[in-house]
């Protein structure tokens, strides 16, 4: 066993298209970084299903950690805690082997969910957990026990992707309210597992984890995942969270009222809550938060950032030469190209990401509208990654004004967090397109740091989060909306949102097929 005298924190983040592994000072200051970018493979008989490779993945995590820790003594690390994306869950067998998994896009079951939605039970789930049932544990189950009986009878624990982790780390099966309540199975107003949904998935209650707070030590480094990871055997694994829920941690925000912008390959719109309201226009989802009293309603805009990055493969392979020989971001060097393009992309329009609907979610297929084939030096590649990012600032316009509504007031200011907060000109235009003053935090890793934050008090650093919360970095900078571009794009919002609902119509009338229909849709 380590001592509790360490000086590092140790996160992973299992995220949608990446794991990483990152290193922390006792201060919450970033010391190092590592990461895999991934997928997650569609199953040809299983139309809308997606696999979540856990060996594959395991030696994924593994070599984060390995790396990350390179030149580190692993007994400085006091606490090593994990963060994952939401809905996404593993299924184990007696000996405690995983024998399935799947990550949160997977959308196998709409007959079952169909099923649901006729039986009265998806209104139900909405009511108890928050959130609808497109893709979440009950219709998989149900999915489950019919095409692959023998398996389901298998089955005897099930957690969340950051739970497995935990696990893998340390051998302790456990769950917490953050991720949780993603699974659909959730109790929001008791922050545990809901008897009734329990039931209605009929599902031995005892297959369940039991919940803790993020914070709690589970349990140590194994044997074997120290020999695999390079960590110290005994080190102390803490329960650490849902991706977007940590990621407001690792920002400070735990209080109600404030709106933030998680930026991954989704993007989160969110709004802090103290108490737990579900939208009554089924449109906005509803988890727990960090704390006992607290809750948070979002609006997910789909593939957001994950278009950049087909953007960045498939069309900039001179920026990313360019960034390998000089050390930079292709990222940055796309943004460069951009930034020279005005308001509007010379009339390219991007649709990659969707408004929400929990009840109704379909994501069109994603188009770029509006090219000038007689102009090519005003339709080219600078005016597509304009476009793009417009498109994924419009979709969190489209939120913001559905979260005001929810709260009966404007909001003034927004935080901008994650992967595309890091550039220059994302959050140009994210402040222009909602005309709202938009913060950047120091840190823009803040799902890594809320998970740092969670081994600190786990570790024995910090007495809780609310005094990890206080030590943390502030704001870097802020943004203004500039007048003339705000106002440029209102008139450009209107005619994004006419050209989405054409796309959403042409999906309707069976003209294009969606890049992703959630189940029951």
């Amino acid at each position: 066993m380590t001592e509790r005298g360490g000086d590092r924190l140790l996160t992973v983040d299992a995220g949608t298209g990446s794991v990483r592994a990152i290193l922390f000072d006792a201060e919450f200051r970033q010391l190092g970084a590592a990461s895999r970018e991934y997928s997650h493979p569609p199953l040809p008989a299983c139309p809308g299903g997606q696999e979540f490779e856990t060996d594959a993945n395991r030696e994924r995590i593994d070599g984060c950690i390995r790396e990350v820790l390179a030149g580190t003594d692993p007994r400085r690390v006091a606490a090593v805690s994990a963060t994952s994306m939401r809905e996404g869950m593993v299924l184990y067998d007696r000996s405690g082997a995983a024998i399935w998994a799947c990550p949160n896009s997977d959308s196998r079951a709409p007959r079952e969910s169909a099923e649901l939605i006729a039986e009265g039970a998806a209104e139900r789930i909405y009511e108890l957990g928050g959130d609808w049932i497109a893709i979440t544990a009950p219709p998989r189950l149900r999915w489950l026990r019919r095409h692959e009986p023998e398996l389901f009878d298998r089955v005897r624990h099930m957690t969340m992707l950051s739970d497995w982790i935990l696990y893998r780390l340390s051998g302790e099966l456990v769950t917490e309210p953050t991720i949780g309540s993603s699974s659909g199975m959730f109790d929001l107003r008791r922050r545990t597992w809901s008897d009734e949904i329990v039931e209605l998935c009929k599902l031995d209650p005892a297959v369940l984890p039991p919940v803790v707070e993020p914070g709690t030590a589970v349990g140590g480094v194994s044997a074997d995942a120290a020999a695999a990871t390079g960590l110290a055997e005994g080190t102390p694994v803490v329960a650490g969270g849902a991706d977007t829920q940590l990621g407001l941690l690792g920002l400070g925000i735990t209080s109600p009222g404030r709106v933030t912008v998680l930026g991954g390959t989704f993007w989160q719109t969110t709004l802090l809550l103290d108490e737990p309201t579900v939208d009554p226009a089924g449109r906005l989802r509803t988890l727990c938060h960090v704390g006992a009293e607290r809750w948070m309603i979002e609006g997910i805009g789909f593939w957001c950032g994950l278009t950049m990055r087909w953007l960045r493969d498939g069309f900039c392979a001179e920026e990313k030469r360019r960034a390998a020989a000089d050390g930079a971001s292709a990222y940055a060097l796309m943004e460069e190209l951009a930034a020279a393009v005005p308001p509007g992309a010379h009339g390219v329009t991007g649709i990659f990401s969707d408004l929400m609907n929990v009840k109704r979610w379909i994501h069109a297929a994603p188009a770029l509208i509006g090219f000038d084939v007689t102009s090519p030096e005003t339709s080219g590649k600078a005016e597509c990654i304009r476009a793009v990012e417009e498109g994924a600032a419009y979709v969190v316009r489209g939120h913001l004004e559905m979260l005001e509504a929810i709260m009966g007031r404007k909001v003034e200011r927004i935080t901008f967090t994650s992967g595309a907060a890091q550039g220059a000109l994302w959050p140009r235009i994210l402040a222009d397109v909602t005309g709202r003053v938009v913060e950047i935090p120091v840190v823009k890793e803040s799902t890594s740091l809320g998970a740092a934050m969670c081994a600190a008090v786990g570790g024995g650093l910090r007495p809780d989060l609310a005094t990890a919360a206080r030590a943390l970095p502030g704001i870097e900078r802020e943004l203004e909306p500039d007048p003339e571009a705000a106002t440029a794009y209102t008139g450009l919002y209107e005619g994004w949102l006419e050209l989405y609902r054409h796309s959403l119509d042409a999906v309707e009338r069976g003209l294009t097929k969606p890049l992703w229909r959630a189940a029951g849709t």
